[in-house]
């Protein structure tokens, strides 16, 4: 085999596989969504300021895309349609993400839903094929498509392809990293920039950057050191724009996070959190709404065990990354549900979804029964999310 064929064929491989599980993912969320409309008995839609909630419409085939317009995408479409206002709690949602929605929907004639999905996809297969490389260069192939697969069967894989910042963040956030790891610090500046200004967790992206360089230098490439702390205080600079926007417009340099108020967050130690959602989560089993706290646990504790793994077996960027993002949302939290949201905060951090791979292979649990669990659980939570449950 020449050397043209061993570079350029892993990567079709890895652009087929990729396509195909996204491709396979999308289609039949897009049918589970349509048919679960109605599947159980809907509460009623929650509206935001300035954007009113559509009513539960009866089945139909409308529903294939509007059974995802639920929760914050309303807050979401609402900047992205009118920009944003001093006191409604806009601030507290970081803009790249509206910004891109509102520049696509310009283009394709003001559809500003229609603009949000394609943002959303278009971002998350983009972050898939950039994480299929990266995974397959600092593991396997093997665990590289495994990982992709299991973040496509995440319980809660479907705020990738809703109108939410998460699927954009995963973009850049793997594409800092990629760009890191090969000393392309122009682009890891340029993508870090752009996560910090699409999510609050943006700024451990700039920390991951520096770990990086500081890791290279260790290693004895001295090239790396300057530029890479360079990259990062550029891409840390993003989150201080979206700051000095407000900082201009209300005088308040911090109203991005004093409005988090409005959802009744507080400051909390970290395993402090982890104490009261255990102990919430087996609390209320069998109350009416009991289940949304044990949810909450069952996706987060697996996640914080394969992140503990992930800490002493990667490089110190991605522990870095996956326990800055960890540690910011389980320090902020709503007091009577301590992880909600969490399952969702999780979703791009792809370390611990590495580990989740290499630990089922080294205990001999076949792809298709983790993958299963997986499956499952998405499509347990993607009924109730379409129903307006407070799965979010």
């Amino acid at each position: 085999m020449s050397t043209s064929e061993t570079t350029v064929r892993p990567d079709r491989q890895g652009f087929r596989f990729c396509l195909e599980v996204f491709l396979a993912t999308r289609v039949g969320l897009l049918l589970l969504g349509l048919i679960s409309v109605g599947l159980f008995p809907p509460l009623d839609p929650v509206s935001v300021p300035g954007w009113v909630a559509h009513p539960m419409p009866d089945p139909g085939w409308d529903n294939l895309l509007t059974a995802w317009e639920r929760f914050d995408a309303l807050r979401f479409l609402r900047i992205a349609a009118e920009g944003y206002r001093a006191s409604d709690g806009s601030a507290a949602f970081f803009p790249l993400y509206p910004l891109a929605t509102r520049l696509v929907s310009f283009a394709i004639g003001g559809h500003t839903f229609a603009a949000a999905m394609l943002v959303s996809n278009g971002a998350f297969f983009g972050a898939l094929l950039v994480l299929h490389s990266l995974t397959r260069t600092e593991l396997s192939e093997r665990v590289a498509k495994t990982t992709v697969l299991l973040l496509c069967l995440f319980p809660t894989s479907f705020f990738f392809l809703a109108p939410y910042s998460e699927s954009l963040f995963f973009l850049l956030a793997v594409c800092a990293l990629w760009a890191a790891r090969r000393e392309r610090w122009a682009i890891a500046a340029a993508a870090g920039f752009g996560a910090a200004l699409t999510r609050n967790v943006g700024v451990v992206v700039a920390a991951a950057i520096a770990a990086e360089a500081l890791q290279q230098r260790w290693e004895g490439e001295r090239r790396s050191l300057l530029r890479g702390l360079a990259a990062a205080v550029a891409a840390g600079a993003g989150t201080f724009v979206y700051l000095a926007y407000w900082a201009t417009r209300t005088g308040s340099w911090f109203a991005p996070v004093s409005q988090q108020a409005n959802w009744e967050r507080h400051r909390s130690w970290p395993w402090s959190t982890l104490v009261e959602g255990t102990r919430m989560a087996f609390r209320y089993i069998g109350d009416t709404n009991g289940g949304y706290w044990l949810i909450d646990w069952l996706i987060v504790v697996p996640v914080l065990g394969a992140s503990v793994y992930a800490l002493f077996r990667y490089r110190w960027a991605f522990s870095v990354y996956l326990w800055g993002g960890l540690l910011m949302p389980l320090s902020f939290v709503f007091e009577d549900r301590p992880l909600m949201s969490m399952p969702r905060f999780v979703l791009p951090l792809f370390p611990a979804v590495w580990a989740m791979a290499e630990l089922s292979e080294r205990w001999k649990i076949p792809r298709w029964a983790v993958a299963g669990v997986g499956a499952a659980g998405l499509g347990l939570l993607v009924v109730l999310f379409v129903n307006w449950y407070y799965i979010f």
